[in-house]
């Protein structure tokens, strides 16, 4: 296994690369194009960054809400299977606040420039 550079490093240095090197002399359908590479780079970059923490958080709240153990992917079908069923609401002690950061959690990689993020953000 490698030391240095890690596969966050070496994302981000291809996005950096192509943002401020290779980017500003493409034009046309081709800039657009590598503007969603590099998107998509940003995006894996800080996939790789929050995403161990995000998900160990995530399944604490699943195991805590549900009382149960799995993986992270059982947690969330049980999840899915109680509240389909009715069995849990938003009136379910924890329910709305683990929703709620979970979803704040993936905007984080996902889209972390969004307005209405960056705006409960600043609330918090």
């Amino acid at each position: 296994m490698q030391d240095e550079p890690t596969p966050e490093e070496l994302v981000k240095v291809v996005a950096d690369f192509l943002r401020n090197e290779i980017a500003p002399a493409i034009k046309g359908h081709n800039a657009f194009k590598l503007r969603v590479g590099i998107n998509a780079l940003d995006l894996v970059s800080r996939q790789l960054a929050l995403e161990q923490g995000g998900d160990a958080s995530e399944a604490a709240r699943l195991k805590r809400l549900l009382g149960v153990d799995g993986s992270l992917l059982e947690l969330n079908r049980a999840l899915s299977e109680k509240i389909a069923s009715g069995e849990l609401d938003l009136q379910t002690p924890g329910l709305a606040e683990h929703l709620w950061q979970t979803t704040m959690d993936k905007l984080a990689v996902d889209q972390p420039n969004y307005g209405s993020y960056k705006r409960e953000l600043g609330t918090k």
